[in-house]
């Protein structure tokens, strides 16, 4: 798996990895989904995304089971902090629990989820102590506009902002013109959750659809990598599909180590244009 340096001290990610929001939680569907875990690890996905959120702390226990066998230092995790629970000490407390439920004692990056109503400040201060005391490697924001992550960044003191998590795929390209510009001046790393837009993307008999599995044709590559690929074709862009089942696992992975040509972006770019506007999220 093709991997990128990340954040401002450039440690090396996998592009493309596995997120574990919806993801099963009982019976031999929890089952297939650590299997699949497991197996996007074995094929070089080591880096796992997932929050308290989460079925409310189960995904992140599903995460502990599926990687406890598994050399900590080879994986990247990442896990968020609910709004409501990001207040300075609420931030240390859930992040404490996060790490009881992964069964490690740290996480590679820690994230607020999204924008509440706690004062940015304490919930920066939480994250920075929790960096501080090695904790959290890496934080970040999750869902975050322009003017967002520069009130967050300014409530800094001793740590950088390292990510931003945002909804990102051909059907939601608005953080094109100016968030994902943003970051990439700040050397914040854009981490796209969604990639297929909850099946906006390839619905069968859309146009949208034709043009990419035209182009997957081209490459000998499935829709799905092409679409993955895309995605994440700038050195500051990262991907996170789920991973709940191994097949797709697999053809996830295979989305890596190719490039698309300047037809199949020109293409895509007329089929799937940027539009600006509100950040949106899922």
């Amino acid at each position: 798996m093709i991997r990128k340096p990340f954040g401002p001290g450039g440690v090396a990610v996998p592009v493309i990895g596995q997120g574990t929001w919806d993801i099963p939680e009982s019976g031999h569907r929890r089952a297939e989904a650590i299997r699949a875990l497991r197996y996007g690890i074995e094929l070089g996905m080591t880096h796992i995304d997932t929050a308290e959120m989460y079925g409310a702390g189960a995904a992140e226990e599903i995460v502990g089971e599926a990687v406890e066998r598994v050399p900590r230092e080879s994986l990247f995790i990442t896990s968020k902090v609910l709004p409501e629970n990001a207040t300075y000490k609420g931030t240390i407390a859930a992040c404490e629990r996060t790490l009881r439920r992964l069964r490690t004692s740290y996480v590679d990056l820690y994230l607020l989820h999204w924008p509440g109503s706690h004062p940015i400040a304490e919930t920066m201060r939480g994250l920075e102590e929790l960096a501080g005391k090695g904790m959290a490697r890496h934080i970040g924001v999750s869902n975050f506009d322009v003017d967002e992550l520069r009130e967050a960044q300014a409530q800094l003191h001793t740590a950088k902002i390292a990510a931003n998590e945002i909804y990102y795929s051909p059907v939601e390209r608005g953080p094109e013109a100016r968030l994902i510009p943003y970051c990439r001046s700040q050397r914040i790393a854009v981490i796209g959750y969604t990639p297929f837009g909850r099946g906006r993307v390839l619905r069968k008999g859309s146009r949208g659809e034709a043009v990419l599995r035209s182009i997957a044709e081209k490459h000998g590559k499935t829709p799905r990598q092409v679409v993955l690929n895309f995605l994440t074709r700038d050195a500051d862009l990262f991907a996170i599909p789920k991973a709940s089942n191994v097949a797709h696992v697999e053809e996830n992975a295979g989305a890596a180590g190719w490039k698309l040509d300047g037809e199949d972006l020109a293409r895509i770019d007329a089929e799937f244009p940027v539009r600006e506007g509100p950040l949106a999220s899922i």
